[in-house]
């Protein structure tokens, strides 16, 4: 579906500061949701399967070797761990559940294990799979597509003028690559960015239009939850208002796309999360994200449906992705009842991913120079007497 706006249109919109000139904008970006989506939504949830560690420097990341930040930890998942916690995200009511390891490609055994996760999902709950693995062939998709797979997560982050400001060990085009790979294997794409990570609002509008020529079907909208010790990591949260603008607009420049927020939603909104729904959203990655706190299941639920919308899985979700189990995605039964059946209000009623307790982090003894020379923000800085300098 081509975009509703033109870049000039978008730049306009991108300029508004009035109140009641974003509200209106959110009502049109609302008309446009429920125009393709009608009451559907479509929740995801996650699992930090592999955390830390990380050989790349992009400056948002506190698990990059080139952060000064405390490593955040957590040893590649078993599958049957993998299934524990979409077990969990399932009873939370969540629509889709996402593998995440951090890096830009695992080992042999790491994705195996992936695998092996993704087919215990696949037989033992109705949830919809993804993953989110880093860079990958073509083969590798295809092996993901056969256990059960059936959407791949690889953002792209921010504009591609403002890209070299992200990362100088990850390309741009190495992105893009992985996400023609994913698409010529027959799988899904999910594909977005976080705002705030320093880059203009004509570059917000570059990303918008770069990401309608991908074409996703999903595209997560992150908000940077600066991390000390990062090289954004003294950047001020973003203004809610901003936020609830921007999502309107990428909804009219990307209308055909399920549209959720993830990372930082809490942080940077707090009480206009529901405003950000109405602007164009389908769901929110419920429960936890990769290293911080989320919300709780019955809170994400409430968003949506005191605005009319249903969070009950559907046939289709409003974009008619592949079907889950329910449709015979893979060989075998079906599991006749499943958590879904009896949702959980709470995080602590079910074992879903929680990274307060299940990451351990370690600092780390050298931390080597940034490639693109930058430092690290958001430090501490300890002021020291001078008198104890000199003794």
């Amino acid at each position: 579906m081509p975009p509703l706006i033109t870049r000039e249109e978008a730049l306009a919109l991108g300029e508004l500061e009035d109140h009641q000139e974003i509200e209106a904008l959110i009502d049109r970006a609302w008309q446009v949701r429920v125009e393709r989506f009608d009451d559907s939504t479509d929740m995801c949830s996650l699992v930090n399967a592999k955390s830390g560690g990380c050989a790349e420097d992009c400056g948002f990341c506190a698990q990059s070797k080139y952060a000064e930040a405390d490593t955040p930890m957590h040893a590649m998942m078993s599958a049957d761990q993998i299934l524990e916690h979409a077990k969990a995200a399932e009873a939370a009511g969540a629509h889709r559940f996402c593998m995440v390891t951090q890096g830009q490609g695992l080992s042999k055994r790491d994705f195996q294990k992936i695998v092996d996760g993704a087919k215990l999902v696949a037989e033992h709950t109705n949830l919809k799979r993804c993953a989110s693995i880093g860079h990958m062939s073509v083969d590798r998709a295809k092996a993901l597509k056969d256990a059960g797979i059936q959407r791949v997560h690889h953002n792209v982050e921010t504009a591609e003028s403002y890209y070299p400001e992200v990362s100088s060990t990850v390309r741009y085009e190495g992105r893009i690559r992985t996400i023609d790979a994913v698409r010529e294997a027959g799988l899904e794409t999910c594909v977005g960015g976080i705002l705030n990570l320093g880059e203009s609002r004509e570059q917000r509008v570059e990303m918008a239009f770069e990401l309608a020529t991908v074409d996703p079907t999903s595209v997560p909208i992150n908000l940077l939850n600066p991390r000390p010790g990062t090289k954004f990591g003294d950047r001020d949260m973003m203004d809610p208002w901003e936020v609830v603008k921007w999502v309107a607009i990428f909804r009219m420049i990307i209308p055909g796309a399920l549209f959720r927020l993830c990372g930082g939603r809490n942080e940077n909104l707090g009480d206009f999360q529901k405003m950000a729904v109405r602007a164009g959203l389908n769901g929110v990655m419920m429960g936890n994200f990769l290293t911080t706190l989320g919300s709780e299941p019955e809170d994400d639920r409430a968003m949506f449906e005191e605005l009319g919308l249903n969070t009950a899985r559907q046939d289709d979700n409003g974009a008619n992705p592949r079907p889950d189990n329910r449709a015979g995605w893979l060989d075998g039964a079906t599991p006749a009842q499943t958590p879904v059946d009896r949702l959980i209000d709470r995080q602590d009623e079910a074992p879903m991913w929680d990274p307060a307790t299940q990451l351990r982090h370690k600092k780390k003894e050298s931390v080597p120079p940034r490639p693109d020379g930058a430092p690290n923000r958001g430090l501490e800085i300890v002021q020291v007497d001078p008198r104890q300098e000199a003794a």
